[in-house]
Order: structure tokens, then C-alpha cells, then sequence
């Protein structure tokens, strides 16, 4: 007689995307092996066949994730090559925020998207900038990219859940003028200035920033 009702699901693929729908649903923190093999219909032991613990376990996502990604041509000027390198890492990231919440939470980074980092780096020291300098640049590129991200992304959820404005174009709408001149001057136009896309001016701008610095 064949076996009735649904399959053990074990495949890495279907392991991974079921991790993901938890990820996206619950947050990283809800995420363990156990509510993983709950999702899928197995017993967490089988989950252990492809899996070591948790860490193992998103940074195998965070590879599914990066290995489905589009890797373009990089310029050969090194500077345009952070910059391209930085763009391609920020979209990435934003069209799946959840993911700059589980990079953030530790060092849980996979080969797969280290591309992204080399060029960043390589870029750097191809500009004459020292060692220090080349990841002190990748890092300023990466909490630019980070919180800009986070910050944009929780502004939004909190706007759409409490469907009002929030608490903060509120006070900039009705500050005192002689206390606060130049924020009262911007009063309602706030929400609007603050919501405009700069990532990429501001990118532009850091990277010059940091690599006009002298070599110390």
C-alpha cells in the first residue's frame, strides 16, 4: 500500500525556503530548529542531517540567498568598483531586509556574497588607500547600508501597522520657532524631505570622503 499523507520534507532547498518563510513571518529571533521542524512535518533529528544548529543553519540561508543573486560586470576603475560593488550589496539587502537583521545580529557571512566585500576592499587598495584604510572603508560602506536599510524599513512597518503619522512628524510640524528656527522653518515639508531615496549620493559622498584621507 503507498504511504499516506505528505512526504518528509528534507531537501535542502525546501529546508531553506521553509526557513525563510519563518524568518520573514516571525523575525530571525523566533527561528530555531525545532519550529523549523515543525513547519516542515518532521522530526528535528531529521533536520540534523543538514544542519549543525541555528548559526549553521542561517548561514546556509543567507548562501541560498546570496547564490540566487545577480553578479554584474565590475568596472575596472576602483573606485567606480565600490561603488558598484556597494549598490549591488544595498539592493540586495533591501529587497530582503530581514536579512541586514540577522548580518547585524552576528558575524554570519558566507562565501557566497563575499564578492561583494573583496570588491569593496580590492577597490580600496587599488586607490593607493593602506589595509586599514581598505576595511575601514568597507566597514563605513557597511553601516551606511545597514541602518539606512533598518531605519527605512522599520519607519515604514510602523506607518503601515499604526496607519498614522509618526510620533516624530508630529513634533517637527508644531515646534517652537524661537527655539528651533531652522527645523520650524521645515515644519510639515519633514515627512516628505526625510522619505526621498539619497542612498546613492550619500554612497558617493563617503566613499570620497574616505578615500580622500591621507595615508597614515
Amino acid at each position: 500500500m503507498p504511504r499516506i499523507g505528505r512526504p518528509p520534507a528534507t531537501s535542502r532547498p525546501q529546508i531553506l525556503e521553509a526557513a525563510r518563510v519563518i524568518l520573514d513571518r516571525d523575525g530571525w529571533g523566533k527561528l530555531t530548529i525545532r519550529r523549523l521542524a515543525t513547519e516542515l512535518g518532521v522530526g528535528a533529528t531529521t533536520l540534523y542531517h543538514h544542519v549543525r544548529d541555528k548559526d549553521d543553519l542561517l548561514v546556509q540561508l543567507l548562501e541560498y540567498y546570496a547564490d540566487q543573486l545577480p553578479r554584474p560586470e565590475l568596472p575596472d576603475d576602483p573606485r567606480e568598483r565600490i561603488i558598484a560593488a556597494a549598490t549591488v550589496m544595498h539592493d540586495s539587502l533591501a529587497a530582503w531586509p530581514q536579512a541586514v537583521e540577522v548580518l547585524t545580529a552576528d558575524d554570519l557571512l558566507g562565501e557566497s556574497a563575499l564578492w561583494m566585500v573583496e570588491a569593496i576592499v580590492g577597490g580600496a587598495l587599488g586607490c593607493g588607500r593602506t589595509p586599514e584604510q581598505a576595511v575601514d572603508l568597507y566597514r563605513g560602506i557597511w553601516y551606511y547600508t545597514a541602518g539606512e536599510i533598518l531605519i527605512r524599513v522599520r519607519a515604514e512597518r510602523r506607518r503601515a501597522s499604526e496607519g498614522r503619522p509618526s510620533y516624530r512628524d508630529t513634533v517637527f510640524a508644531g515646534l517652537d520657532e524661537s527655539r528651533f528656527p531652522s527645523l520650524a522653518a521645515l515644519g510639515s515639508r519633514w515627512p516628505e524631505l526625510t522619505a526621498r531615496d539619497t542612498y546613492a549620493p550619500g554612497l558617493r559622498a563617503l566613499v570620497d570622503g574616505l578615500l580622500a584621507q591621507e595615508s597614515r
